[in-house]
């Protein structure tokens, strides 16, 4: 039986403790991630999506509970150390590169992530031909702006590019948090598209917060939703696939109850 990659046991985050105000804003949350895993996470604002991937980057400490990486307790583990093994695209296009350097520079930047950078010539015309083959792939014209400041960008290519800067080294996980959302409708389809491209091209291990429930049906093997932080369902395979629009949003009438 395939081993799971990354680990939450019995997670929660208590906020304001001692006042009439604490509440777990993850109440025992309980997620494996297997290898190959596309998980789409729907909740209504407040449910704990930002919360859990803020969890599992390691941007919010747990207050009790266990984080597991093969496997082996990282619970303690660093945000810089994570990154070794995490990606993450935000929701806005800003977020994930620098303004003033080229598409080409900012895809050496993420080439090099988590090496040793000295001072020295950094080759960046040996690496044009390659850059222009992965950018090609998000047909939007990205692959010819590679000497273009990235600030100059559309938000669609911009947000492609943070998109590649991710995945260029292939991450054991990598974490989407609703990274189509601030685009307009057809430009966020095509971004969802050549996402799914990727992820499944790389047998990427991926989980994507969503608000559009077409695209949580459509994309990935697994379906989470989240209520007031916990997992209320945890849907895969064959009972994802024959999910109906209708049955997904009685979900929310049922919490709503």
């Amino acid at each position: 039986m395939t081993e799971p990659i990354f680990e939450l046991n019995d997670i929660v985050v208590t906020v304001n403790h001692g006042t009439p105000e604490q509440i777990n804003i993850m109440d025992h949350i309980n997620l494996s991630i297997y290898p190959g895993d596309f998980i789409t996470i729907l909740g209504s604002n407040g449910a704990g999506k930002s919360t859990l991937f803020n969890v599992i980057g390691g941007n919010i400490p747990i207050t009790t509970g266990q984080i597991l990486l093969h496997g082996k307790d990282i619970t303690n583990m660093s945000v810089e150390r994570r990154t070794r093994f995490l990606s993450r695209v935000f929701q806005d296009p800003k977020m994930g590169t620098a303004p003033r350097m080229t598409v080409a520079e900012n895809l050496l930047l993420s080439e090099k992530r988590g090496q040793y950078r000295g001072f020295g010539s950094r080759h960046l015309k040996a690496h044009m031909a390659k850059f222009k083959d992965i950018t090609s792939v998000m047909n939007n014209g990205l692959e010819d702006r590679l000497n273009t400041a990235t600030g100059k960008l559309s938000g669609g290519q911009r947000q492609a590019l943070s998109f590649l800067m991710a995945t260029i080294k292939r991450p054991e996980i990598l974490l989407l948090d609703e990274h189509t959302a601030a685009l307009d409708p057809q430009t966020s389809q095509e971004l969802m598209q050549a996402t799914n491209d990727q992820i499944t091209r790389n047998h990427l291990t991926c989980l994507m917060i969503t608000h559009h429930l077409d695209d949580a049906l459509k994309y990935g093997n697994r379906l989470v939703v989240l209520d007031h932080g916990k997992i209320t369902y945890d849907i895969a395979g064959d009972e994802k696939d024959n999910l109906t629009k209708e049955e997904l949003l009685s979900f929310f009438n049922d919490l709503d109850d």
